[in-house]
């Protein structure tokens, strides 16, 4: 199997080496080169042909013939060998012949006109597997615990045979740190024990070309366990002595072994003296006893330790290796081209310990053998060629060796003169990713040499340097690719015999990266779990997404539903743990990620309960979890069930950690226990365990009293005394009783006592009102009285109180706040438990009211002053009132006797405010009324007006102030201005001051005047609004212009302005700029906007806004603003001034005057023709009388002027529509009456109007003549 390796290796490495020789096209003369061979040490299997390959290429194709043994090996004359045709590889058929007659070292030779070529050596040798040899073996006996070696010694064989040992039953011994195999196959025991006693170990030799087994006789251990060896030291069995020494080949793999005896059976380890072990070439085997370095180097040489340690001692030994080498290339000759003249060399560099001697042959002839040729000459490990000339083509070969093997090398020289060639194929396509690397080839050939250039883009020029390398061969590469890299790029070879060039492309793409990895994944059991996996790629690549789990496919499991950027798996299972990669790959790149999923579930239950340590009033648990199912236990839930007194009801008792398997449970007497686990983890509980086995605790006396003691009475003269019953976990035993006693407090008596039996109270009567109790309550059974019960206080029953608070007393603070003050009352005559003091009051009147104004709809209002009080206040009174107030004590039972009344007044206050506030408003005035305030509070003195202009934002004009007397509740304010939003806030006043206000907002109204056309002078004004005479007179506000804004529209100039003022007449004057003329104006009044309308375009106007005072001279105005109309430009072609427009009405009106005339003559022809009569006869059901005054047919009339046209569709209406061309002579007919008559004659009369068809409403109402529309035609 080794022998394979190393010669399937040598065979690859001479193929690169060949394939990286310089290629020549075929068609060009060119020496034979070899491309396949078969391996130097060939050892061929018997039963099958020998094939020895040779294969070569060249111009002419080559002729081949071997050598064997150093000697010409004439292959037509054994038949038993055959030449393949057109190569040189041989087939020898030895069925029926002795294979040994063909071992030897054959080489094979490739000729041609222009050099010869030769192979390797190749060494034939046959395979063997010979038998063991005869031996007596001796049946061994041993004493136990000293060391022993089961020698193989297997027959040599070709290759060496695979060793292994076995029983009778062709099972393998068992090897351990204790028992193992040698490289060389023996079996070592460092210590032999009684079970090493058996007589069948048995060597087995596998010989791997022949596939046969070869096995040596049994041999037979006997271990004597008498007078066993006691314990020793560590030594060495193989090898012996303190040192050794190993010798090794470069390239080749290092086995050092080292085997100690010793009891006990000693440890293991390496160590390189002044170095370290190469960690990524080393590997232990056999439990650490060999040391296995893979391709050594120079630098393994050195001085390896192995120590065996046990507890009675350690043990060295040093093995010294040595590397040598066989001879290793460092640099092969390669084919040269060369072109007349030119001068060339040829480099034979190799290596190897020891130095390797260098032969150089020329077409397989020494060179020293060779005729003597001037412009050649050999120096050691090179070949100088000078001005080689045409014909003096030749294939040389280095042979270089030492005593460990040799290399051949074949490179031939080809003198040639040819323009140059680009051997890559055109325009073709080079694809890379993104910062990666871009090759692009530029094989070329040509000799001379050619020199190779690189453009891009058919313009740079690209010179070696970063980013670019423009390699030996041609090739140029991109270190690391951006997209700007993407183009055209043209590379031209070029020598003295001509230029060729050859365009290739290169396409930089976005590198595929994956955006949103999947996650983690934590999903209980029989749920679905989703990996998203989102991708960015280069638009122009396919991407293909293929997800993996644990680097294998999916299986193949419909529950595993793979979308676009997505896996989701259904309803999932434990099977489904794993790791889940997706992979993104487009044809230049993937990327991919990994996530985990686990798989959780409750736990299973707990098993194997177990009562332990049992007591009577404990027990310990124990049981044996169930699996976490990949969530850990977070604790474990002890649950009960009592059968004797709440069968199948399963009780919380106790928890535990989820790392503890047992708990020690405490127990209650006269109970029937049975226990389950369950076990909680991030998912949830399990379910319940299977109940433990029953156990039951003896009774006992209860070890409690009933809890939840009361005493408390009901009613006047009893007590209730009640309780919370046990349960029957805590009875403790049957016969459960409650002995309950009681004695008032403070009062020599004795316990009065009553047993009772399943109830929880007890009613005592004839006790005294309200006094304390002691109270106790104790459990018993059959088996005894529970523990001596705690006393509780408990109070009869209460009564109503006797009396009410004596010494009441009212402070008054200010007008809405009191305080009343009293005496507490004696605490025997509250007759209970004191709750507090309610307090009650109400108003009688205001101060202002007589006496039989009182109101009579007051009611009282309750205050309750909780404990033992003796003050509270009273809030939100009314003003300027007379209150009545009285006590009350009050009790858990109810409310006392009350308190003498006690009355008292507050004083005045602020009013509220007025009760309503109504504005009237006309044109440049508002008319007020309002009404007194609803609570007075006091004895009011007047009102107070405040108003002011406001707009719709937050600025406001001047506030004026007006008092009014109290008997006064209406104003008139005048002179305001029209249009204007006002604000009003009106308030009462007393003593106190003014009391919170009523507002209201309100405008004045708006004076509406006609707009005057430009032009024009402005319309009479509308009538005046008549106003009754003013009650009161207000001062008026003054006028007040704001900003003015001008704009052009589609209809004209737009003037807008603010403005507060109350001016009825109101003006936007304008008059061209630069112009002596006198101002034009139009009336605006009431609004705040304008659009003069009319204006000429290409015209500059200025405007003004104006107010005038119909009372006055006052005029107030705006400044002057300038507006400029734009003068609108004629995009529009006046088509009645195109040619071809002219000439076709011309061709239109020709037409229609034909027509005309064509019409005229059939009339004149047709004559007369009675339609009434005949369309009366036949009359049309669709045609129906119509009335006249409503514009339809009546009766027909006796002219022919009225008949509808043959053939046409009149609709109900009386109408007619227009159904067929618009060039009808109905349309010049009156009002739709012109007709043909039945012989095709027109009736009507050209002249007069058309009525407007209801169907084209957008149409004229009149229709011209037929010479009408002739003459605008022209």
């Amino acid at each position: 199997m080794d022998f394979h390796l190393s010669t399937g290796a040598l065979l690859m490495v001479f193929l690169c080496h060949m394939t990286s020789a310089l290629e020549v096209p075929l068609d060009l003369p060119q020496p034979p080169t070899i491309t396949l061979q078969s391996p130097k040490d060939y050892i061929f299997d018997p039963r099958e042909n020998i094939v020895i390959h040779c294969e070569a290429k060249g111009k002419p194709h080559p002729s081949f013939s071997w050598t064997r043994n150093g000697t010409h090996f004439d292959v037509e004359k054994d038949s038993k060998v055959l030449m393949k045709p057109g190569s040189g590889t041989l087939v020898i058929d030895i069925s029926g012949e002795k294979a040994e007659a063909y071992e030897g070292t054959y080489q094979c030779t490739a000729h041609n006109d222009h050099g010869t070529a030769v192979s390797n050596n190749i060494v034939i040798r046959q395979s063997r597997s010979p038998l063991w040899s005869k031996e007596r073996i001796e049946a061994i006996t041993v004493q136990m615990g000293v060391s022993l070696v089961l020698q193989c010694r297997p027959p040599a064989g070709l290759p060496p045979p695979v060793i292994f040992w076995m029983d009778n039953n062709f099972q393998r011994l068992p090897l351990d740190k204790r028992v193992s195999q040698a490289l060389n196959g023996d079996l070592y025991f460092s210590n032999v024990l009684s079970e090493d006693t058996r007589n069948d170990y048995i060597c087995y030799a596998r010989f791997p070309h022949t596939q046969t087994i070869q096995q040596k006789q049994p041999i037979s251990v006997t271990v004597l366990e008498t007078n066993p060896a006691g314990d020793y030291r560590p030594g060495f069995m193989t090898p012996l002595g303190a040192t050794s020494t190993e010798m090794v080949l470069r390239g080749e793999t290092l086995e050092l072994e080292c085997i100690a005896e010793g009891l006990p059976t000693p440890e293991m380890s390496w160590q390189k003296d002044g170095g370290e072990l190469p960690t990524s070439r080393v590997s232990f085997l056999n439990y650490k006893k060999t040391l296995k370095i893979s391709d050594v180097s120079e630098a393994d040489a050195g001085d390896y330790t192995c120590t065996a340690t046990n507890r009675l001692g350690t043990v060295d030994h040093v093995i010294k290796v040595t590397v040598k080498a066989a001879p290793f290339w460092i640099g092969a000759p390669r084919n040269l081209i060369l072109a007349p003249n030119e001068t060339g060399i040829l480099t034979c560099k190799v290596n190897g310990d020891p130095k390797p001697d260098i032969r150089w042959f020329i077409n397989g002839v020494p060179f020293e053998n060779a005729p003597e040729d001037l412009t050649r000459k050999v120096d050691n490990d090179t070949v100088i060629l000078s001005n080689v000339q045409s014909g003096s083509s030749a294939v040389y070969q280095c042979n270089a060796s030492n005593e460990f093997g040799y290399l051949i090398a074949n490179a031939f020289v080809s003198v040639l003169a040819e323009p140059p060639r680009v051997l890559t194929p055109p325009n073709q396509v080079y694809q890379v990713i993104t910062n990666s690397p871009a090759l692009l080839d530029c094989a070329t050939f040509g000799s001379p040499i050619p020199t190779i250039t690189w453009f891009k883009d058919s313009q740079i020029s690209i010179k070696s340097g970063d980013p670019y390398v423009i390699h030996e061969n041609g090739t140029l590469e991109i270190n690391v690719a951006q997209s700007q890299n993407s183009g055209k790029y043209t590379c031209i070879a070029t020598n003295n015999l001509g230029i060729k060039e050859n365009h290739v492309f290169l396409e930089v793409k976005e590198p595929t990266r994956i955006l949103k990895q999947p996650e983690y994944k934590v999903v209980q059991r029989g749920m679905s779990a989703i990996f998203e996996c989102k991708v960015k790629h280069d638009p122009s690549l396919i991407p293909t997404m293929t997800w993996l789990k644990n680097n294998g496919e999916l299986p193949d499991d419909e529950r595993f539903e793979v979308d676009t950027d997505s896996l989701t798996i259904k309803d999932v299972t434990d099977e489904d743990e794993g790791t889940y990669t997706c992979i993104m790959n487009t044809s230049l790149d993937q990327d991919s990620a990994s996530a985990m999923l686990t798989v959780v579930e409750k736990p299973d239950p707990p098993t194997d309960l177990e009562l332990t340590d049992q007591t009577e009033r404990s027990v310990q648990l124990t049981w044996i979890p169930g699996d976490e199912n990949n969530s850990p236990t977070q604790k474990f839930l002890i649950q009960y069930e009592d059968l004797l007194h709440q069968p199948n009801v399963w009780v919380n008792m106790t928890e535990v950690p989820g790392t503890s398997t047992t708990a020690h449970l405490d127990l209650s007497p006269y109970v029937y226990y049975s226990f389950r686990v369950l076990a909680k983890n991030q998912v949830g509980y399990s379910q319940p365990s299977q109940a433990s086995r029953q156990y039951r605790t003896n009774p006992a006396a209860p070890d409690d009293n009933p809890s939840d003691v009361q005493g408390e009475g009901t009613e006047p003269g009893n007590l209730v005394i009640s309780w919370r019953k046990l349960t029957g976990l805590q009875s403790n035993g049957p016969g459960l009783e409650y002995k309950v006693q009681w004695r008032q407090k403070d009062v020599a008596q004795e316990w009065s006592s009553r047993t009772v039996a399943n109830v929880s109270q007890v009613v005592v009567s004839g006790t005294p009102i309200f006094v304390p109790y002691e109270i106790k309550v104790q459990s018993l059974n059959d088996y005894g009285n529970g523990p001596e019960a705690e006393v509780v206080i408990g109070y009869s029953g209460e009564d109503l109180p006797l009396s009410a608070p004596d010494g009441v007393l009212v402070m008054v603070h200010n007008s809405t706040l009191a305080e009343v003050h009293w005496e507490p009352v004696s605490s025997h005559s509250v007759r209970g438990k004191l709750k507090g003091y309610k307090v009650y009051y109400r108003r009688e009147r205001g101060l202002h009211e007589a006496e039989e104004e009182a109101d009579q709809e007051s009611q009282d209002q309750v205050l309750t002053f909780s404990g033992n009080l003796t003050k509270g206040r009273l809030p939100d009174l009314q003003p300027y009132s007379l209150y009545n107030l009285f006590i009350r004590v009050l009790n858990s039972k109810g409310e006392g006797p009350p308190s003498p009344d006690k009355q008292f007044e507050t004083p005045e206050g602020v009013p509220g405010p007025p009760s309503f506030l109504q504005v009237n408003p006309s044109l440049d005035s508002f008319t007020l009324e309002w009404g007194p305030p609803l609570n007075n509070n006091g004895r009011l003195i007047g009102y107070t007006l405040r108003y002011q202009p406001v707009n719709t934002t937050i600025e406001t004009g001047p506030v004026k102030i007006m008092d009014f007397p109290v008997n006064e509740t209406t104003v008139t304010l005048d002179n305001l201005n029209s249009s204007v939003l006002y604000k009003f806030d009106l308030n009462a006043k007393t003593v106190k001051g003014a009391g919170p206000s009523i507002t209201k907002e309100a405008s004045t109204a708006m004076e509406t005047t006609p707009t005057a056309e430009v032009g024009k002078g402005p319309t009479d004004p509308t009538t005046p609004i008549t106003q009754s005479p003013p009650l009161h007179k207000a001062p008026s506000v003054g006028p007040v212009f704001g900003t003015v804004n001008t704009s052009v529209s589609e209809e004209g100039a737009v003037i807008s302005w603010e403005y507060f003022g109350h001016h009825k007449n109101i003006y936007v004057e304008y008059m061209v700029e630069n112009s002596k003329e006198d101002w034009k104006k139009e009336s605006v009044n009431g609004s705040h906007s304008h659009v003069l309308k009319g204006l000429k375009p290409g015209t500059s106007y200025r405007v003004r806004v104006v107010a005038r005072d119909p009372t006055g001279p006052t005029l107030h105005s705006t400044n002057e603003e300038v507006v400029t109309v734009p003068a609108v430009p004629s995009r529009h072609v006046d088509i009645a001034t195109q040619g071809w427009f002219i000439g076709l009405m011309c061709a239109i009106a020709l037409l229609i005057l034909v027509l005309l005339i064509v019409c005229f003559i059939k009339r004149n022809k047709g004559g007369k023709y009675p339609v009434k009569e005949k369309e009366e006869a036949h009359q049309d059901p669709e045609i129906q009388p119509m009335k006249e005054d409503d514009g339809t047919f009546g009766e027909y009339s006796d002219t022919e002027d009225h008949k509808p046209l043959k053939g046409s569709r009149t609709p109900s209406n009386g109408t007619v529509r227009r159904d067929e061309s618009d060039d009808s002579l109905v349309d010049y007919g009156e009002g739709g009456d012109g007709q043909f008559n039945e012989d095709g004659s027109f009736i009507g009369q050209y002249s007069g109007k058309k009525e407007k068809d209801t169907h084209e409403g957008n149409e004229s109402s009149e229709a011209p003549s037929p010479v009408n529309a002739m003459n605008s035609f022209v």
